[in-house]
C-alpha cells in the first residue's frame, strides 16, 4: 500500500538543520497488557524552505516522492494552527480558555466591559517580541556543555 499521498498533522519543534524543520508527530500505542494507550512521538524532518512555521505551530506535512537528504523526507504544506490564539477546528471561531471569544464579547455588551479586561481586537499579531522575550525565531543549536551562561537558542 502507498503511503505517499498521506498527510501527518504534528508540531513544529525546534532544529538546527538549514532548509528544514523538525515535525513531532504524535500517535497513541495500544499496550495489550494493561489494555490501555500511550503516547508515542514519532520525529520527522520536514523540507521547509521559507521557514513558514516556527516552533509550536501546528503544521500539515506530506511524504516527499524521493528523500532530499538521509534525514528529509517529507515536505511542509501548511500551517494549520499557529502557535498563540486557539482555534475550534470545529467551528473555526477563537477560543478563550473554555468559551468563543464572541460570547465573551456578548456578555460584555449586556453587562459591561471591566476596565482590565484584555483587548483581543488591538493584541499585536505573534511576532512583536522577537528578541526580547520571544526567541523561537532564532538559529537553534545543540547545547553539549553547562557554563552558567545565558543560552536562549540552545536545544
Amino acid at each position: 500500500m502507498s503511503r505517499r499521498g498521506l498527510l501527518l498533522m504534528g508540531q513544529c519543534m525546534p532544529c538546527i538543520k538549514q532548509n528544514a524543520s523538525k515535525i513531532r508527530i504524535r500517535r497513541m500505542e495500544l499496550d495489550k497488557n494493561l489494555n490501555m494507550y500511550f503516547k508515542k512521538d514519532e520525529f520527522y524532518f520536514a523540507h521547509d524552505p521559507q521557514k513558514v512555521c516556527k516552533t509550536g505551530d501546528v503544521v500539515l506535512i506530506r511524504e516527499l516522492p524521493e528523500r532530499l537528504t538521509r534525514l528529509i523526507t517529507h515536505n511542509v504544506e501548511k500551517v494549520v494552527y499557529p502557535l498563540g490564539d486557539i482555534t475550534d477546528p470545529i467551528t473555526g471561531k477563537k477560543v478563550v480558555v473554555g468559551k468563543y471569544r464572541e460570547d465573551i464579547e456578548m456578555a460584555n455588551q449586556l453587562f459591561g466591559k471591566s476596565k482590565k479586561a484584555f483587548d483581543y481586537e488591538k493584541a499585536p499579531p505573534r511576532g512583536r517580541l522577537e528578541g526580547t522575550k520571544d526567541f523561537t525565531h532564532g538559529e537553534t543549536y545543540i547545547k553539549y556543555h553547562e557554563d552558567g551562561k545565558d543560552q536562549p537558542f540552545a536545544v
